[in-house]
């Protein structure tokens, strides 16, 4: 099951099922309503229309004020090669934000900010927050995940170094490229080990499997959930692995024309197309 946002001309965003082949999507909800109980509207049956996909705008299904929590830093490899290497692994993940207007879907055109060479790539998964959280154990916020997603955390590196704090480097227009979600109980544990793929222009870049995360799903979100309620809808970007542009001798970013593709087992892959700066101005291209 794959569930993706879609806006239909002079309706407000709602959540669907999209087809095995791509070609269709099943209304379930609308967004508040999907969100105010998404384990009961997955489990439900499907009666809603169904329509050609070509009829519609896909959307991410994100609430627009859902926390998008990042953490860096994730995987050991990817600590080893970047100007961190030297630093002792902290008790506790390191975190940041995304605000939920710099995510786009699969098929989006990304732009370059201004003053950067290019974006860098950050093939990881996402979890999707199903139910509150509040002083939550591992367990229990593990068990609150509703689903999963494909993500690439595209990251402006320019403006990320500038200062000690990387919200600006991480939230460029459209940077964001996030997959459908697939429930969690056909995902399974993420620390079986799900391999993440990067691809530029076709070459393999990144490698990895979920395996290698530091930082738990559960246990990340249960410490954040010492601090702030978490609310479905709220998601978390779990880290990539080793093979970013950025520490490679000499540096590789993506640059108008290139074609960026991140894809995980049993969550499917997402392709975008990086594009110059004047297309910020320009309406998203989405399937």
């Amino acid at each position: 099951m794959r569930i993706v946002g879609i806006r239909r001309p002079g309706a407000v965003t709602e959540v669907a099922q999209l087809s095995d082949d791509g070609r269709e999507v099943t209304v379930l909800a609308a967004l508040d309503a999907f969100w105010s109980d998404p384990f009961g509207h997955l489990a439900a049956d499907f009666d809603g229309p169904s329509l050609a996909a070509s009829t519609v705008r896909f959307v991410p299904p994100v609430r627009p004020d859902a926390r998008v929590v990042c953490i860096g830093l994730n995987y050991l490899k990817h600590v080893a090669e970047g100007t961190f290497r030297e630093a002792e692994l902290p008790e506790y993940p390191t975190l940041f934000a995304r605000w939920s207007q710099s995510l786009t879907v699969d098929g989006a055109v990304v732009p370059v900010p201004s003053g950067e060479d290019g974006l860098d790539w950050e093939g990881e998964v996402v979890a999707w927050v199903g139910a509150p959280l509040v002083d939550a154990t591992p367990e229990e916020a593990l068990a609150a995940v509703v689903g999963y997603s494909t993500f690439n955390d595209l990251t402006a590196r320019r403006a990320q170094k500038l200062t000690s704090q990387w919200i600006l480097g991480k939230n460029a227009d459209r940077s964001g490229p996030l997959g459908p979600m697939v429930p969690a109980a056909e995902v399974g544990d993420l620390r079986e080990g799900l391999r993440v793929v990067t691809r530029v222009n076709g070459e393999i870049v990144q490698d990895g499997s979920t395996d290698e995360m530091v930082y738990g799903v559960g246990d990340t979100l249960a410490h954040i959930s010492r601090t702030f309620t978490l609310r479905p809808g709220d998601l978390l970007a779990t880290g990539t692995p080793s093979g970013v542009g950025y520490a490679r001798t000499p540096p590789w970013l993506l640059r108008p024309g290139d074609v960026v593709e991140v894809e995980v087992e049993r969550l499917g892959s997402l392709r975008n197309t990086v594009v110059g700066n004047a297309a910020r101005q320009a309406p998203t291209v989405a399937r």
